[in-house]
């Protein structure tokens, strides 16, 4: 969190071109990663799901990153100027950018592909909502003029989280941003072996002999992404044993979260390393409530709910150590965050199985099935899905459960369709702490009365998000974002189940893996031992 504050407060001075790193010899065994769940969509626009945002990094590029102070640098640009009334923001691209099929990045693609993105990132259309134009200046430059003050215009095009403002060639940014690319073309350090792809099982990169490193150490997702292997490889183990396993015998290089059963004896293996501190990503679980369809279209079954999460019984059926967990996190904004806050909390404090009984009574509840969304494959995810499944039982609701992989669910989620007619009604996730932190990155805020899935819908909100958006420096946000905490916790614009750690693990003999709350893979080497 403390990087997220400085990010606020630290916005890079424009960078001077810097020459390209030396490309290293490359290993030519493959990185062999174990992310959680299975990959299936490749789109990082369409979809907020981590999988994809992790696929993205690999092979797309961004113009803004973060570094691990929380200062945002240039990337695939040059630099960039601020006009002095803040209203105006002139981008540069540095010289030599390439797509992968080899032709010139150029500022009307980068136009085209802000535009696409903005057209579903909560984030990117609340920016573009403020915009006056967007347009190209020339090959290199472009320009992005504002009708009204917005803030967060470095903060929105350098965010790291889904959904990530990735750039493509101008040809697919033109699609349809509802709809899937029709292949995947990017300027990152790997390209994508879209021959070898089987959806579910394995996605193969390949180094980008086109790619020319930043001259700056790489550090976050900022700096120069130097890649050491000729191939990575995503590799799909739904077992948590088997997965485990396999990292003990070096089959894979690197798992995504360390199951919590396993990690005692993972922290005593000398072949293993397990992340701690600030490398360590932390978590949100939520709950999230379909309110386009009774029963959770009134606000008292919604707030029956919140008196449900008692985060006690998440964190205990995880099993999580006690330093890798908070005793109870209430601020919708996460939880060490520069806003974090308790406005709206205090009914939340103490939840009350009793009282969400009596809410149900008060609203009418007349026993109408409601369906869960279960994600198997995914043990964080399933775990919170058996305690939501057993607290909602005890307070009375009449559940069915729908369980299926999360590829699975992160496409049904986005079904308004009735429950009879196979939609749903609550989605248990988790979310990374750093999307949650603040009103334009926090899903179902920053997504207010939009298409988003649970649908959240509080016309203060979009109101308040606005002036957020328009307000200058941390205190005054604060103030606002304690408001739009408030209207959040009364409309129950998401259930909160707890903030904790998931901790990835990886053989001892990687060095230079960066350790950073969103996965990333290059500057990591192997040694030979």
């Amino acid at each position: 969190m403390k990087r997220l504050l400085l990010g606020l407060l630290l916005l890079a001075a424009p960078a001077q071109a810097q020459p390209a790193q030396a490309q290293p010899a490359l290993d030519p065994a493959p990185l062999r990663i174990s992310l959680d769940g299975e990959l299936q969509i490749l789109d990082p626009v369409i979809t907020s799901a981590y999988l994809t945002r992790n696929f993205a990094l690999m092979v797309f590029d961004q113009l803004i990153a973060q570094d691990s102070t929380g200062a945002y640098k240039p990337q695939m640009l040059e630099g960039w100027t601020v006009s002095p009334d803040n209203m105006r923001y002139d981008f540069t691209l540095r010289d030599g950018l390439e797509w992968h099929d080899g032709t010139p990045v150029t500022a009307e693609d980068c136009v085209a592909s802000i535009r696409r993105w903005g057209a579903r990132d909560g984030m990117g259309r609340l920016m573009l909502a403020a915009t006056a134009s967007l347009e190209v200046v020339d090959s290199k430059r472009f320009r992005l003029t504002l009708a009204r003050p917005f803030g967060f215009v470095i903060q929105a095009l350098g965010k790291s989280s889904s959904n990530i403002p990735v750039m493509m060639p101008a040809r697919l940014a033109a699609t349809d941003p509802t709809k899937p690319i029709p292949e995947v073309i990017g300027s990152g350090p790997y390209r994508f072996a879209a021959a070898e792809f089987r959806p579910g099982d394995r996605a193969v990169f390949l180094h980008n002999p086109r790619y020319r490193p930043r001259a700056e150490p790489a550090d976050g997702t900022a700096g120069g992404k130097v890649v050491h292997f000729a191939r990575a490889d995503f590799v799909s183990i739904p077992d948590v044993a088997t997965k485990v396993a396999a990292l003990q015998r070096g089959e894979v290089d690197y798992i995504q979260r360390a199951p919590f059963d396993y990690l005692a004896a993972m922290r005593r293996d000398p072949n293993i390393r397990v992340a701690r501190g600030a490398g360590a990503p932390q978590f949100m679980g939520v709950v999230v409530l379909n309110q386009s369809q009774p029963p959770f279209d009134k606000p008292l079954v919604r707030q029956a709910v919140q008196q449900l999460m008692d985060q006690s019984e998440f964190m205990a059926a995880l099993g999580l150590p006690a330093d890798m967990h908070m005793a109870q996190c209430l601020s919708v904004f996460t939880c060490g965050s520069p806003y974090d806050n308790a406005a709206g909390a205090e009914p939340l404090r103490q939840p009350s199985l009793a009282r969400a009984r009596a809410l149900l009574r008060e609203a009418g509840y007349a026993n109408e099935p409601i369906v869960v969304l279960q994600s198997t494959d995914v043990p964080v995810i399933n775990t919170i899905s058996l305690v939501t499944i057993d607290r909602l039982r005890q307070a009375g609701f009449n559940v069915q459960v729908r369980a299926t992989d999360w590829s699975s669910v992160a496409q049904q989620r986005w079904s308004r369709s009735p429950v009879g007619n196979g939609g749903w009604s609550v989605l248990p996730l988790i979310w990374a702490a750093e999307d949650l932190a603040t009103p334009l990155s926090n899903y179902p805020i920053a997504n207010n009365c939009q298409n988003f899935p649970g649908w959240a819908c509080d016309e203060a909100t979009t109101g308040l998000l606005a002036r957020f958006g328009a307000a200058i420096g941390l205190p005054a946000q604060r103030a606002v974002a304690a408001e739009i905490q408030g209207r959040a916790h009364a409309a129950v614009s998401l259930s909160l189940a707890g903030q904790f750690t998931v901790p990835p693990a990886w053989r001892s003999n990687l060095t230079g893996l960066i350790e950073n709350p969103v996965p990333i893979f290059w500057n990591v080497r192997r040694e030979r031992r």
